[in-house]
Formats: structure tokens, C-alpha cells, sequence
């Protein structure tokens, strides 16, 4: 008899709101008992899934637009977004993973040719306070990590995250002793500091004292090869991006960052020294350089000279090879200045 009276399916729009409901209880009831509360997160887990199939298809069967929208519009019209990023921390890892697939999913939906999430976000900036954070607690590091990346896809977020207090928490959560999570925040901060050129580029010329003090000392000058190598890359990113040419000539005029290049030129990793290489040659072709510069790059020219005569690397690149000839070039005809010269012992 139980067959005849089987429940009809939810529709897409009743699932997103029965979601709510067990997210609004699991947040609510902390002190139920346990056996009613596992249940309630065990409905919870298998309801996510089925919104993630709803979202993404079964492999078999593509997703329905419709359905797509119906799910989309009525997550972020009652605020189970919100909700479902506060219930995290008390699901277990299978859920967490299909809740980073729905969020992900939803921040590209269109609603009447409207990404909503954007609208969503940007009235709820707050959000943000609670993703970020997410990096000091090991165990939920790595979803709110993954979350954050996708809601910074869109610019507004990015901005605000970029002009808040949680930028100068990057450098420290940079340094995690967990290699996962390090990597993580590294994906995160590239991410930040990559994908909105305009924003980047504000973010970099009204920031630039503290922001390039604490890149050098904690990152370029870390004692964690790992660290170094991320950092100098990202540097090369940021400061070879014409949106940042105005930064860029800034930086390659200080002698304290060539200074720190220089240093780096001499790693025993490969890859960071063919990363700086590329940092490096930007302060050398500077037609504007300051003296102080010149002074350095003169007195320190015949190291220099030979060491960039015996720096290969193990594939070939034309492009390489013409820069390295440029710098060879350049730094073999200059000329002194007035300025007492400087020697690098370090180099």
C-alpha cells in the first residue's frame, strides 16, 4: 500500500525552499538531540545533491534552463545563500563538495539575462567577512577557499575584498604550514590580484607603500622556497600587465626591489630564477633609470655579465634569448654616473 501513496517529486523551486528549511533547523537547533539532527543533516546532504543534479544533469540528461532559473532565483530571493555558507562547518565533506558545486554553478546562472548573483553579492558584501576568515580554521579552509574564488569572479566583490582590512590577512595566511591550505589562498590571492584589471590596477597605485613592503619581507624574502617561487610569479603577472604600467614604472625604479631581484637571481631554484629573470630585465631596460641604479648595475657588471652568460635554461626559447642578449647589451654599455658606486656582496 506504501507503493500507492509514493511523495510527488519537488519541483526545482520547492526544493530550494525545503533546503532553507533544514538549513534554518540545522543552524537553529544546535541542542537538539543528536539522533534528530544527524537526520536532518543527512536530508540536507542528499537534498544538495539533488539541486546539484538539477543545476549540472545526471551525465545522461542535460539540465533543464528553466529549472536552472527557477533554482537560481529562489536561492538568492530568501537568502539560502547566505544560510547554506553559515551550515557549512557542520556538514561532512561529500556535502561540502556538493555545496561548493551548486554556489560555483550559480554564481554564472542568468535569470532573464541577468547574472542575479552579482546583484545578490553586492548587497550582501558581508559575506565575505565569513569566507575569508575561513582560512584560519583547517577544517573548512579549503571550501570557503574554493567559494571565495568564485565570488570574486565577479567585480564588486573583488573590489571590496581588495580595498578591505582581510587584504593584509593574506600575507599571514600565505605562510600556512599546511601546504594544501598555502596553496589555496595562494590560487585565491593570484586570483584577486589578477582577474579585474581595472580594479587591480586602483587597488596597486592606492595601496602600493604597505602593499609592496609586506610582498617583499613576507613573500619575496620568505624563507619558504614555495613561497618565493609563487611570489616572484605573480609579481612578473602583475608587473608585465599593461593595465599596471603605471605601477610598474614605479616599481622598476627602486634600487630596495632590484635589490631583492638581485638576490633572487641567485637562487638554487630554477624556476624562481627564470621568474625573476623576467622582473629583472624590466629594471634594465628602464630608459628612466635613476642613478642610484646605474651605480649598482656598473659596479656589479662584470658578475652580472657572467652570470647572465652562463644562464640557460633547459628548453629552448627565442624569446629568452633576445631578452638575455638585450640585458647583456644594455648593461655592458652603460655608462657611470656621479654617484658613488654601490657593490652587492650578495651577488
Amino acid at each position: 500500500m506504501k507503493g500507492l501513496f509514493k511523495s510527488k517529486p519537488r519541483t526545482p523551486v520547492e526544493m530550494v525552499q525545503h533546503l532553507h528549511e533544514l538549513l534554518v533547523f540545522v543552524l537553529g537547533n544546535t541542542e537538539t538531540r543528536e539522533k534528530k539532527r544527524a537526520e536532518k543533516i543527512g536530508e540536507l546532504d542528499k537534498l544538495l545533491l539533488d539541486i546539484r543534479t538539477v543545476l549540472f544533469g545526471d551525465g545522461q540528461i542535460e539540465p533543464n534552463a528553466e529549472a536552472c532559473a527557477q533554482v537560481t532565483k529562489e536561492f538568492f530571493q530568501k537568502d539560502t545563500f547566505r544560510l547554506l555558507i553559515n551550515c557549512l562547518p557542520s556538514l561532512d565533506s561529500g556535502a561540502r563538495q556538493n555545496a561548493t558545486h551548486v554556489i560555483a554553478n550559480l554564481q554564472r546562472q542568468r535569470v532573464n539575462s541577468k547574472v542575479i548573483a552579482s546583484e545578490y553579492l553586492e548587497n550582501n558584501l558581508d559575506i565575505m567577512d565569513i569566507l575569508v576568515p575561513g582560512y584560519e580554521d583547517s577544517d573548512i579552509a579549503w571550501t570557503y577557499g574554493a567559494i571565495l574564488r568564485e565570488c570574486i569572479r565577479h567585480q564588486n566583490v573583488a573590489r571590496y575584498v581588495l580595498e578591505s582590512d582581510h587584504m593584509k590577512k593574506f600575507f599571514g595566511y600565505l605562510q600556512n604550514p599546511n601546504f594544501d591550505i598555502a596553496s589555496d589562498v595562494q590560487a585565491t590571492f593570484k586570483e584577486l590580484l589578477t582577474r579585474h584589471k581595472s580594479t587591480v590596477a586602483e587597488f596597486l597605485s592606492a595601496n602600493y607603500d604597505w602593499f609592496f613592503q609586506e610582498y617583499n619581507s613576507q613573500l619575496l624574502q620568505s624563507e619558504s622556497y614555495i613561497t618565493r617561487r609563487h611570489a616572484v610569479k605573480l609579481l612578473g603577472d602583475m608587473l608585465l600587465d599593461r593595465s599596471n604600467s603605471a605601477v610598474m614604472v614605479r616599481y622598476v625604479t627602486s634600487l630596495d626591489h632590484m635589490r631583492i631581484m638581485m638576490n633572487l637571481l641567485r637562487d638554487s631554484n630554477k624556476t624562481i630564477k627564470l621568474d625573476t629573470f623576467h622582473v629583472f630585465k624590466l629594471f634594465v631596460a628602464n630608459h628612466n633609470k635613476p642613478p642610484e641604479i646605474i651605480s649598482v648595475l656598473v659596479t656589479n657588471r662584470s658578475k652580472l655579465l657572467r652570470f647572465f652568460g652562463e644562464f640557460n635554461i633547459d628548453k629552448e626559447d627565442e624569446q629568452f634569448e633576445a631578452d638575455k642578449s638585450q640585458i647583456i647589451k644594455e648593461i655592458a654599455t652603460l655608462q657611470p654616473t656621479d654617484r658613488p658606486c654601490q657593490d652587492l656582496d650578495s651577488f
